[in-house]
């Protein structure tokens, strides 16, 4: 044993945290890692850097707008500093400022105290963290392509694995789908981008004129009904990829589409010979009672979350059994507490969890922290695997990060990320947002009454 190693056995060599101050906030914005993501450090009067991230396909001002809330605090008081900011998030994207800002916490936290994030909320259940693979097949293809592109994960390692299976296969099928005249072509020309982002950036258009209105008509709104030759089709496809993967590994579904309740039903109840692991945001999170419906109608384990912003935020799902499994975001439910909180209620209601992850490695160590201190969860999402630099943009974990469907549970303080490859994130860095940790002196004096009651 050296001198440092001896020093650091029996000295706080971390920081002084105690004294410990935010001094400033700053983003870069990267893509195709799979998606958007706006990543934030937050800096120290002691030279420690707090690494977070604010949710896929998000804005970084989510994040930036809190920066004067939070500048000359002390950010090893994570609760406190939550609680004051949490009011500024919301559903989906608009609680990633929030969640990415209490992630950047912890990790300044455990580097200042010498200790992983799994640590500070209370220990972990596990040294290794189960991960689900997420499975793409780009274009026109058959449930036979799938498969394989499943078993590609399966070779891999992966013992939980996940596909989209959407009402867009059926576009070019005649006689599949059933809805007012013009609106299938409506749907085909305005959402068609949406569709197919699983990859890159979602494209800003669809946020203005006829594609903003198009992408955010609900389900129940559409119009749009599946006959029973489309039914067929997607049965089919279904079977076509058990028979190649098998039965044996939980196969999961997302991406179904903005159809009716009815129709999800009586799909479903097709799908129960299947062994379906579960089927991921069939309605819009909010319609708890379609929820209630559809899990009292047939046998499918229903999931949903990763829009849902705070714990609490599940209660109604959860107190009315609409769900089999939550599937929080740490990016959008608050952060790493609020999803131990949720795991917590999810024990109380008898529901299981899985944790949506399609961010970038920041993200996803914030995940495996948080999933190793859950007394039950049943795999964190691994949506990068076709990433070949995504592992490298995270200096100190492990590379390769994923082993055999695991991924080991560091404990190295915080998140255990030492520092991130500037090189890459260069490379990488958004077309439309090209600065990289540029000064964010315009939010020094962002300013409000922040008080909630009067």
């Amino acid at each position: 044993m050296n001198i440092n190693e001896m020093i650091a056995e029996n000295v706080n060599v971390c920081s002084n945290p105690s004294e410990l101050k935010i001094t400033d906030i700053r983003v870069a914005n990267i893509n195709g890692a799979p998606k958007h993501c706006p990543l934030i450090k937050i800096y120290t009067n002691q030279g420690l850097v707090g690494y977070g991230e604010v949710r896929d396909a998000s804005s970084a001002t989510y994040a930036l707008m809190l920066k004067s809330r939070l500048v000359g605090e002390n950010p090893c008081n994570v609760d406190k500093l939550f609680r004051r900011i949490k009011q500024f998030g919301g559903p989906s994207r608009q609680g990633g400022g929030v969640s990415g800002i209490e992630i950047a916490l912890w990790d300044l936290a455990g580097k200042a105290w010498g200790v992983p994030l799994w640590q500070m909320l209370g220990g972990k259940f596990r040294d290794k963290v189960r991960v689900y693979g997420d499975t793409d097949v780009d274009g026109k293809h058959t449930g036979t392509d799938m498969g394989y592109a499943i078993k590609k994960r399966m070779d891999m390692g992966f013992t939980v694995v996940k596909m989209d299976l959407g009402i867009e296969l059926l576009y070019d099928e005649p006689g599949c789908l059933n809805a007012p005249l013009g609106m299938l072509e409506s749907m085909q020309k305005y959402s068609s981008k949406a569709i197919q982002h699983q990859s890159g950036s979602i494209d800003r258009s669809l946020m203005r004129g006829k594609n903003y209105e198009i992408f955010t008509i609900p389900h129940y709104a559409t119009g749009i009904h599946i006959t029973e030759k489309g039914m067929d089709y997607l049965e089919d496809y279904v079977k076509q990829v058990r028979d190649v993967v098998g039965y044996e590994v939980p196969l999961a579904i997302d991406h179904f589409g903005h159809v009716s309740m009815e129709d999800c039903i009586k799909f479903l109840k097709r799908l129960e010979k299947y062994n379906i692991a579960w089927v991921e945001d069939i309605q819009p999170w909010h319609l708890t009672d379609h929820y209630v419906r559809i899990a009292e109608s047939c046998n499918v384990p229903l999931a949903t979350g990763e829009d849902i912003y705070l714990a609490d935020g599940f209660l109604p799902l959860l107190e009315k059994h609409g769900i089999a499994i939550a599937h929080p975001d740490l990016l959008s439910i608050g952060g790493a507490l609020e999803t131990k909180k949720l795991g917590d209620l999810c024990e109380k209601h008898g529901v299981g969890m899985a944790i949506h992850m399609a961010e970038s490695p920041i993200a996803c160590m914030a995940a495996i922290h948080t999933a190793a201190a859950l007394q039950n969860v049943l795999a964190v999402e691994f949506h990068s695997v076709d990433i070949p630099w995504w592992n490298d943009l995270a200096n100190g974990i492990d590379n390769p990060l994923f082993k055999n469907g695991f991924v080991d549970v560091p404990n190295t303080p915080g998140l255990g990320i030492e520092n991130l490859n500037e090189a890459l994130i260069a490379e990488h860095i958004h077309a439309d947002y090209p600065g990289q940790w540029e000064p964010t002196t315009e939010w020094d004096q962002e300013w409000a009454n922040d008080r909630e009651w009067s």
